[in-house]
């Protein structure tokens, strides 16, 4: 081996290190692990490996109290993305990522990335992705940047789906002040791939060639990973060259070229290269086959000049890949990619050192152990203390509004409830052609091509429930995914998450985070629904004000059947309109209580998990037997938002009388109690779907029928459905043609 080059090499000082956001433990790890003072590309490759971002250091003891498995998951965490069986050979591949950091320092170019790191996520595994959502959160419409944040970020996710031809087909945008200076933006992608054509990264066989294809390195996105891993302060926009730039028609490419290279028996071993570049793919790869690589980087395909080690390494330049290769087929793949004009380098072989050696020049510039710097990576316990949940709020306790129907059109108008058909009608939703439910319901839905199959995706996550009880709100937030995938029809499978917090070295967001795991573990086990991948994004916060805890849940659930597929919005006239679910008049923590009261808070709505599955079936039963003819799950804004949700829809009316009780009709209607649907059936079925839900005691109310133009509450209030549509509709565009 060549001697170590120290030369063009700065002092490693312990300064140094620590801008580098190792810790002085994590320092003396290092160097024991290197046996010496590392040099400086190898400072840069622990630094990002044992990032937040990389590492998972603050929550994997947490994230592996997770329930995983389940006989339809193929591979849960640790691969690039979860891989469920849904039949005949077929499997759907999902991932759910955080861009948040990069999307408030540059929102086009960080939103753009985030779509793209995603789907190389997807595709890396071998499947063709037919899905993008996301889960978006803004600080208030009246904060100076929330305008031109909104704006970037719909731009980039639009300008990089809809060129790359992947269809955006639904996901979910919220405002609160908690996001004023970090914003979060979270992208899911799902695919299929064939269950015997799966692509793992763990890379094998010595002397087999480690191939670089793609897009060419450049100096974009240098330490994106640690930037990811720390709070914002006031510098924030200086830190622009950390963000990556993307190249929606290069992922194009790269998405046929790697798809026509894994139709062969080429491939041993494949891996994107996302946050960390070249250094987590090479790192991952080698750990996870307990080989080493040893990578001469004068061959890595560079577009600036001058680029060294350290920045070849670090650098998040998009559109790349690293792929393992049997040795006699090189160049059979080389002419795949030079045919999609991608580039195509060997740059390295696997070596049995079981070490990561870069050579440069001709010289050794770094020479680590992968199986220490993967398997040794921190894993801290930190400190936590619980969130203790607020008192819950009387139904009576909260006065009642002087006319219902200006509270509710209020509601529909405001920046909570207002239509986002401004954000999805710049996305192609219907490119590939299968999707068959479009934005604006419970889920997406998207066909499985070629077959009656389909998919039903949804993202979702109440914030405000999280910050009042952690525990409450992450078991809310599964079950309202499950919920929404329940209510077109489709079979719950498994979800992904994107946990994003504050800073975890707070002992009171470490509670939060704490919190929300043991919900979501909960309500995953009680759902059968379990967790197959995800991300964790931390240090959501800027001065030391933390984002609400935002636990962004992705669902997803297989319809067997597509034509049974169900929508929101009422069909028929003369249609019997039923609730499921209890209605207790759950006021504290609502959006009517902040949105008409000016208030946060009360403790948010306990959620029965069995209570929710038992409904959950039914509800679902009963689609399936095609008794049930439109479905809503009542949430955010409970049940007068529901009917006013469907009402739009479909444009229809609806004569509804309700039995109150003993509870004000304000904190009834606008409720938001839990494991509750709206069910629309014909005038001839709706006997015998009471009869069903009474035999196995789900509890169910005739409450009016579809008729008219008017959403009409008996002894409560009376709203024409166009007023309804302008109060819904006039707010986003309007807000948007505002000047700043």
């Amino acid at each position: 081996m060549t001697e170590t080059n120290w030369n063009n090499n700065p002092e490693i000082t312990d300064g140094l290190v620590k801008e580098h956001g190792l810790s002085d433990d994590e320092q003396k790890l290092m160097v024991k692990i290197l046996g010496r003072t590392p040099t400086l590309t190898e400072l840069g490759i622990f630094s990002v490996m044992w990032s937040e971002h990389c590492s998972y250091k603050s929550s994997k003891l947490h994230l592996k109290t997770l329930p995983t498995k389940a006989p339809w998951v193929i591979h849960g965490p640790g691969e690039n993305a979860g891989v469920i069986d849904i039949g005949d050979n077929q499997a759907a591949i999902f991932k759910m990522e955080s861009h948040n950091h990069p999307s408030y320092i540059e929102p086009y170019q960080g939103a753009a990335t985030g779509v793209g790191g995603i789907l190389r996520d997807v595709f890396t595994m071998g499947a063709r992705p037919i899905a993008n959502m996301n889960a978006l959160r803004f600080g208030s419409p009246e904060h100076h940047k929330t305008r031109h944040l909104l704006s970037g970020v719909v731009e980039g996710i639009g300008g990089y789906g809809n060129c790359v031809g992947v269809p955006t087909v639904g996901g979910e945008t919220n405002f609160h002040p908690s996001y004023d200076g970090n914003i979060l933006v979270n992208a899911m992608a799902v695919g299929l791939a064939d269950q015997d054509k799966i692509f793992l990264s763990a890379a094998a066989g010595v002397g087999n060639p480690v191939i670089y294809v793609g897009s060419k390195t450049g100096r974009d996105g240098i330490h994106g990973a640690t930037m990811a891993s720390a709070e914002f302060t006031e510098d924030s926009e200086e830190k622009r060259p950390t963000v990556q730039v993307g190249d929606p028609f290069t992922e194009k490419l790269l998405i046929e070229a790697c798809i026509e290279l894994m139709s062969t028996d080429m491939v041993v071993a494949i891996q994107d290269m996302g946050a960390a570049g070249l250094t987590s793919s090479s790192v991952e790869m080698a750990s996870g086959g307990g080989v080493g690589f040893s990578l001469n980087l004068d061959n890595v395909p560079q577009r600036e000049e001058g680029m060294t080690p350290y920045e070849m390494m670090l650098s998040e330049s998009q559109e790349r890949m690293l792929v393992v290769l049997k040795p006699d087929r090189v160049e059979e793949a080389k002419k795949i990619f030079v045919k999609w004009d991608l580039d195509f380098a060997v740059i390295g072989e696997i070596t049995e050192s079981g070490n990561l050696t870069l050579s440069w020049q001709g010289n050794v510039v770094a020479d680590i152990p992968t199986q220490p710097l993967a398997d040794n990576s921190p894993e801290y316990d930190r400190p936590w203390v619980k969130t203790e949940a607020p008192a819950t709020i009387d139904p009576n306790d909260v006065t009642a509004p002087n006319d219902l129907a200006d509270a509710l059109l209020k509601m529909v108008g405001s920046s909570s409830f207002a239509s986002r058909a401004w954000i999805w009608q710049q996305y192609d939703h219907q490119v590939m052609a299968d999707t068959i439910q479009l934005p604006g319901g419970d889920a997406a839905v998207v066909r499985v091509h070629g077959t009656d199959k389909a998919l039903a995706i949804s993202t979702d996550c109440t914030p405000r429930y999280c910050y009042a009880d952690p525990f409450e709100g992450g078991k809310q937030a599964v079950a309202e995914t499950w919920r929404n995938v329940t209510a077109v029809g489709a079979t719950p499978m498994a979800i992904t998450d994107c946990l994003n917090f504050g800073n975890p070295e707070r002992p009171d967001i470490m509670g939060q985070f704490f919190g929300a795991i043991e919900g979501i573990r909960e309500a995953c086990t009680v759902l059968d629904y379990p967790v197959v991948s995800g991300n964790v994004s931390l240090y959501n916060e800027t001065n030391g004000t933390g984002i609400h805890p935002t636990p962004a849940i992705g669902g997803v659930g297989l319809l067997e059947d597509s034509r049974k597929m169900i929508t929101i919005a009422p069909k028929n006239d003369g249609d019997v309109v039923m609730v499921i679910g209890e209605s207790k008049g759950h006021i504290g923590c609502t959006e009517y209580l902040n949105i008409i009261e000016g208030r946060e808070e009360g403790a948010p709505p306990p959620v029965n998990l069995e209570l929710e599955k038992k409904n959950g079936d039914f509800v679902r039963g009963q689609i399936i037997a095609g008794s049930v003819t439109a479905c809503h799950d009542i949430s955010d804004g409970g049940l007068f938002i529901a009917l006013t949700e469907m009402a739009l829809a479909s444009n229809k009316g609806m004569d509804i009388n309700l039995n109150y009780g003993d509870i004000p009709a304000h904190s009834y209607g606008f409720g938001e109690d839990q494991a509750r649907y709206v069910i629309c059936a014909s005038s001839s079925d709706a006997d015998r779907v009471i009869s069903a839900a009474n035999a196995v005691g789900v509890a169910i109310e005739n409450i009016g029928t579809i008729c008219g133009n008017e959403l009409s509450v008996a002894n409560s209030f009376t709203v024409a459905v166009s007023d309804l549509l302008d109060a819904h509709a006039s707010w986003m565009p309007n807000y948007m043609s505002t000047e700043s």
